[in-house]
């Protein structure tokens, strides 16, 4: 079945693994629903945060609205814009967090993860 609607109408969640503060998921296409891909819209608030981690799949972030900063394990800082995206590699440590003064939103993609 085709599943079609406005990003308002799926719960926003907060985020707080990792150490992430002032961050919301929503999750569009849930593990459940899909066979292959699960899709998340994330935002983050000014002076919000998810602190650096990792995991076994790859992420595919594609930034919607304001800049992010990028965190590596080592501390290395990159930043992207709006309609810039990103690869994190599986197992790559990662974190992300907003200096700015607008709410940061991004798509995330990640592989369902085969049970």
């Amino acid at each position: 079945m085709i599943k079609h609607f406005h990003f308002s109408e799926v719960e926003e969640k907060s985020v707080e693994a990792f150490g992430s503060t002032e961050t919301t998921i929503r999750v569009f296409i849930s593990e459940d629903e899909a066979p292959n891909f699960i899709m998340r819209r994330f935002e983050i608030k000014p002076l919000g945060q998810i602190g650096v981690h990792f995991h076994n799949w790859e992420h595919e972030i594609f930034i919607l609205n304001g800049e992010i900063v990028l965190i590596s394990e080592n501390g290395d800082r990159e930043k992207v814009s709006s309609g810039e995206f990103v690869f994190i590699p599986p197992n790559e440590p990662h974190g992300y967090v907003n200096e700015g003064n607008e709410t940061v939103a991004f798509i995330c993609m990640i592989p369902k993860q085969k049970k």
